[in-house]
């Protein structure tokens, strides 16, 4: 089946207000990432209180004993245990946590802007309209780039350059965003199972909290494993 593409004007009508709102948090975000301690602390826990909040407004139409609620607030302090404990190694916590939430936004970035520009056929129709094989494609392109940069801006100030630690990168990177995007698909089919198209309107241009930190709720924890695996002290992307 042929899928046509939305005209120009539909397509990128919402891009304004998602610069906007980016331009207002990714500062905020930045921020506590870098300054770390209670100012991070203070801001995920923030967070995953609007994220509960959301998740349990969602759920407020299930029958008693249903266990949607209490596994979604389950996920989300799961995420935010994982987000603090990453940042709290203090030879790498800053660099970690910060790898990631490029790599997320780049994914995202890169999707929105792969999918909006070339469209075609859908990703998952059944779960969200919306998703393009394009679009996902872009987003892993999106992220690689990123494992690219970051490998050699810490090749060249370690002197330690090579094929093989960017080619690691690149692999941390692109399955930090399949992680991320598969995260964003959840979230889609349990708003499709709402009945919803957000999960909420803090944020404009980008629907709720949930909507927006998503693909974060499944990168943390997959990275906390990783991080695990390599030992402390030790970049994600080495």
């Amino acid at each position: 089946m042929r899928v046509l593409a939305r005209p120009p004007a539909t397509r990128w009508s919402d891009l304004r207000l998602r610069v906007l709102s980016a331009l207002v948090l990714a500062p905020l975000a930045l921020a506590s990432i870098w300054l770390g301690g209670a100012w991070f602390e203070a801001v995920i826990a923030a967070a995953a209180v609007g994220l509960a909040v959301e998740w349990i407004g969602l759920c407020r139409a299930c029958p008693r004993g249903d266990l949607r609620a209490p596994c979604g607030v389950a996920c989300i302090l799961l995420a935010a245990v994982c987000a603090i404990w990453l940042r709290a190694d203090p030879l790498v916590g800053r660099a970690n946590v910060g790898f990631l939430v490029v790599v997320v936004w780049a994914s995202d970035v890169g999707a929105y802007l792969a999918g909006r520009r070339v469209g075609g056929p859908r990703l998952a129709p059944a779960i969200s309209p919306g998703k393009t094989w394009s679009g996902a494609l872009g987003g892993l392109l999106g992220a690689a780039a990123i494992g690219l940069a970051v490998a050699g801006v810490h090749g060249w100030r370690h002197g330690s350059l090579g094929s093989l630690g960017i080619g690691r990168a690149i692999a941390v990177a692109a399955g930090l965003s399949i992680v991320g995007q598969c995260g964003d698909l959840a979230e889609s089919w349990a708003k499709r199972c709402f009945g919803v198209k957000d999960s909420g309107m803090l944020i404009p241009g980008h629907g709720g909290l949930l909507d927006r930190l998503d693909a974060l709720l499944a990168v943390f924890p997959a990275a906390a494993l990783l991080a695990y695996a390599l030992g402390p002290g030790v970049v994600l992307w080495r």
